[in-house]
């Protein structure tokens, strides 16, 4: 790859954007936010006035942004998709429906290039350290093509189908599994603190037990805090579990436990939290039990 664009400097895409430098790949990268900007180009890279600007020559563009909806709008009404070269990649990071990548990728097929079907599960953790899973779905030669843009930024690069909508079904499925084991652990926690048990005890004894998950670890320490750093925030839980449940509906399967985490998550997104950590769930299972006041 002679030059990748990348779009969507936030918490995790800027880490993925350095991490791509750091792999001797040319970067250019565009965000609405001056202060990343500013960061990418400490990193190394080229920061420019727009996503249009960013994308013109590059062979692969990366599309790390908040949804589908932001996708369309880099892609085809700020003019990124046609400044790129001919027949250049464009990787999908965002978690999006499904039936919306499909429909993006034949929009991107008609234009002469190719849409490779990319989300990530890591987390800014995983984004720092390039440690993410990607879950790929593209023809195995645009596989192979843009493979080493990928493992730049993640260790854990799995080609999951042919068809673009089949990553986005993968982390779909992720997506229900991590909303579900948060609220869990927020469940019980709040219990736990209901019947006076030192939550911090508890931590230490679920976390050597078969109860134990990654969730469990990783998100039970940030619940014994009131304000801990934001890694994924609870927005992000209200959107992605949303999804989970259109693709339900959609499926006509049944999805109960990621319906009841689902409106956990958007009830403290409802009390103002919603750019609060995902962990602080747990303020609202506290409320209903009584643990703490409104």
């Amino acid at each position: 790859m002679n030059q990748v664009a990348f779009i969507g400097l936030g918490a995790m895409g800027l880490p993925m954007a350095s991490n791509l430098l750091a792999a001797r790949f040319p970067v250019a990268g565009f965000d609405m936010n001056p202060q990343a900007l500013a960061a990418l180009r400490q990193a190394g890279g080229r920061a420019c006035d727009s996503a249009r600007d960013a994308a013109a020559g590059a062979d692969a563009l990366v599309l790390m942004v908040v949804n589908a909806a932001q996708a369309e709008q880099v892609l085809f009404e700020d003019g990124a998709l046609e400044a790129l070269a001919d027949e250049a990649v464009v990787v999908l990071m965002a978690t999006c429906p499904s039936a919306v990548v499909t429909r993006l990728a034949e929009r991107v097929r008609r234009a002469g290039r190719q849409l490779v079907d990319a989300p990530v599960s890591g987390g800014v953790v995983g984004a720092r350290a390039g440690t993410l899973s990607i879950m790929t779905a593209a023809p195995a030669a645009i596989f192979e093509r843009i493979a080493p843009v990928l493992r730049a930024m993640g260790d854990k690069v799995f080609h999951v189908g042919e068809e673009p909508g089949q990553g986005a079904v993968v982390k779909t499925v992720n997506q229900l599994l991590c909303g579900v084991h948060i609220a869990a652990v927020a469940e019980a926690f709040s219990l736990a603190r209901k019947a006076g048990v030192d939550l911090q005890v508890l931590l230490e004894i679920m976390s050597g037990s078969a109860a134990s998950s990654w969730m469990l670890k990783d998100r039970g320490p940030r619940m014994l805090r009131d304000d801990p750093e934001v890694t994924s925030a609870i927005d992000i839980f209200v959107k992605d579990l949303g999804i989970v449940l259109a693709s339900g509906s959609d499926s006509r399967a049944a999805l109960p436990l990621a319906a009841a985490a689902h409106q956990m998550f958007l009830a403290t997104a409802g009390r103002g939290l919603g750019q609060a950590d995902d962990s602080q769930v747990i303020q609202s299972y506290d409320l209903i039990n009584g643990n703490r006041q409104a």
